[in-house]
């Protein structure tokens, strides 16, 4: 490989939201009108034909997936597709569907691997999951906190949090799951899952599962069920699992009255 010469190749790693067109940025948008070459993942058709219209060099990176292929091996492939046009000398667009660098393997192996290697390689950001659940559920997160976990490794690395801040838990219907899941998460996962939160919530608290919405004239999924009945729920594969805070402790006084000092 000559990187020595007068064109050499580069990468963006964009993400255009959740909502198909409505969510991408302006940036984003015009990243990936003049690249040479463009991948991308997504949702929907839709965002499809949305990304082809913007370039017409526009190919899918979704052929990587395969029902029961381990999504290390998925992941592997993109980042692979990627970098080679990279090296060929293209200026290389990859295109994920809400924010690029939240649970994207294939987009930071990239972006390391192509620093690495000496070509210019950045990270535009998009519109997630957890974005439009704020905004959906109409929680402040700065007032009580929030912690975020992608489900498995939640449960596996037994993750510490505080029950007094809220709890959001990515990927749940792909609990434990090392390909694409087979539409639902496992009834016997969940109440692992369900055990582990009962040390923490009683019974009764009440968790959402949340969808968010993929179409502009569509409304999210919101669902909202006790975590005692959270394991005879149909969790789908797009679930988020948001977890409210239990009621906060006493505050230290000494650092309230700071708020009142001139």
């Amino acid at each position: 490989m000559n990187l020595d010469n007068d064109r050499r190749g580069s990468l963006v790693v964009v993400g255009v939201g959740m909502s198909v067109a409505e969510h991408a940025t302006l940036e984003t948008v015009a990243s990936i009108r003049r690249a040479e070459q463009v991948f991308y993942v997504t949702p929907n058709p839709a965002t499809e034909v949305w990304i082809r219209r913007l370039n017409t060099r526009a190919s899918t990176l979704s052929d990587c997936y395969a029902d029961s292929k381990p999504r290390e091996k998925t992941y592997r492939e993109m980042r692979d597709r990627i970098l080679a046009a990279v090296r060929a000398g293209q200026q290389v667009c990859a295109v994920f569907y809400g924010h690029p660098g939240v649970l994207v393997d294939a987009a930071h192996d990239a972006i390391r691997r192509a620093r690495r290697e000496g070509f210019r390689a950045r990270m535009l950001p998009g519109i997630s999951t957890e974005d439009c659940l704020f905004a959906d559920l109409g929680i402040d997160p700065g007032v009580e906190g929030w912690q975020s976990f992608e489900a498995t490794d939640f449960l596996a690395a037994r993750r510490r949090f505080d029950s007094t801040s809220a709890l959001i838990l990515w990927q749940v219907g792909l609990l434990g799951e090392g390909s694409n899941g087979s539409g639902t998460c496992r009834r016997d996962r969940l109440q692992v899952l369900t055990a582990a939160l009962r040390r923490h919530y009683p019974a009764r608290h009440r968790v959402v599962l949340y969808q968010v919405a993929q179409f502009p004239l569509c409304e999210p999924i919101i669902k909202r069920v006790t975590l005692a009945k959270l394991p005879d729920t149909a969790v789908s594969i797009p679930t988020t699992l948001y977890i409210p805070p239990r009621p906060s402790r006493a505050q230290d006084q000494r650092i309230m009255h700071w708020l009142d000092e001139p």
